[in-house]
């Protein structure tokens, strides 16, 4: 086994060792906020995968994630629930139909029905480039927002679905996710995307990002490479819609506007479009460091002055620190490089 296979098993089993650490020793809140950092570690790098990687500004993600939240949601809900909790409309039969506790099957479904609509889509949607392409996935956006509001006996419209928990035979509840599933499953998705970058069809992502006309007179299928990149991104951004509504415990249109995608849009240019290592820490960096400074908006005692609450201020702070990283590291924290680039580096220099 070369060095750096080891240093990635290792590396993959620090981040296990985390898991079980976290899941034992943290408190309720701290488990929360690493729980959302995985899911948006899930959804940064599927996202980085068709933007980054491939080349293709692509404003879709709160579509698809949508997509698998509502899947989930409808998934893990029991028939009276759903006749509870519909009250604009008495819910169709197929979504009465559906139900199952299983949680690992439900995300699997969430990422499939992702993934179908993400094939159904890359006709249309990569029969343009650049700025027409990111118009065409916005609207898409905007479409399943406006679908989910105007079809209430699917998706009971604009009022949601709450009370997504796990009941156990004593009556006591529970969220369906937990560190080990939101981590467990950051985890599958580096090793499959980073394999998948690094193998033959990463290459031709890499070539049609650099120049897709020179890739396509080169022989390269260009469609056919943007639609896998475009359908892998699909599958891991239901699976994360699967396993933010198993944290949250509900699902609301209003979850799912452009301010989404452009969250995440900002933690993959932050961590650097193209690398896997880079989304990874502009997710750590974006949503731990937006709680972390959380006590900004709390009244403060600077030497001997007491200051008054401030909300929102945390948020301008956040904002002026990411202007500053911007200005200073043009192609973001990691540029195009991962992590093993750097080590190469690093080793070369040391001979």
């Amino acid at each position: 086994m070369s060095k750096f296979k080891i240093l990635h098993v290792l590396f993959f089993a620090l981040a296990i060792g985390f898991l079980f650490l976290s899941h034992y020793y943290f408190a309720e809140y701290t488990q929360s906020i690493v729980n959302n950092i995985a899911i948006f570690i899930i959804l940064a790098i599927s996202y980085n995968l068709i933007n980054g990687v491939t080349g293709q500004f692509s404003l879709e993600p709160n579509g698809f994630v949508a997509v698998g939240a509502y899947v989930a949601a409808l998934l893990l809900l029991n028939a009276d629930s759903k006749l509870y909790q519909f009250d604009a409309e008495e819910p169709s039969g197929i979504i009465l139909a559906l139900h199952t506790t299983n949680f690992i099957l439900t995300m699997i479904i969430s990422g499939v029905c992702a993934t179908i609509l993400a094939l159904i889509l890359a006709m249309p949607v990569f029969r343009v480039r650049g700025d027409y392409l990111a118009i065409v996935t916005l609207g898409f956006g905007f479409i399943i927002q406006l679908l989910a509001v105007n079809f209430p006996a699917y998706t009971n419209g604009s009022l949601g679905l709450n009370e997504v928990m796990k009941v156990a035979e004593n009556g006591d509840t529970s969220r369906y996710t937990n560190i080990f599933y939101s981590g467990g499953v950051a985890i599958i998705a580096v090793i499959v995307i980073l394999n998948l970058i690094y193998s033959k069809f990463g290459r031709a992502m890499k070539a049609v990002r650099d120049d897709e006309d020179a890739a396509l007179a080169m022989g390269v299928n260009t469609f056919k490479i943007k639609t896998m990149a475009f359908s892998v991104s699909a599958f891991f951004e239901g699976v994360g819609g699967a396993l933010l509504v198993g944290l949250l415990g509900s699902v609301s249109p209003d979850q799912f506007t452009f301010f989404f995608t452009f969250q995440l849009l900002i933690i993959i240019v932050l961590g650097g479009l193209g690398s896997t290592t880079g989304a990874i820490l502009g997710t750590i960096l974006v949503m731990g460091g937006s709680e972390w400074l959380r006590f900004l908006d709390e009244p403060m005692n600077l030497l001997g002055y007491q200051t008054e609450a401030y909300p929102g201020l945390r948020m301008v702070v956040f904002s002026v620190i990411l202007i500053f990283v911007m200005l200073f590291a043009r192609r973001g924290i990691m540029g195009q490089m991962e992590l093993t680039d750097i080590l190469n580096k690093f080793k070369k220099a040391s001979k």
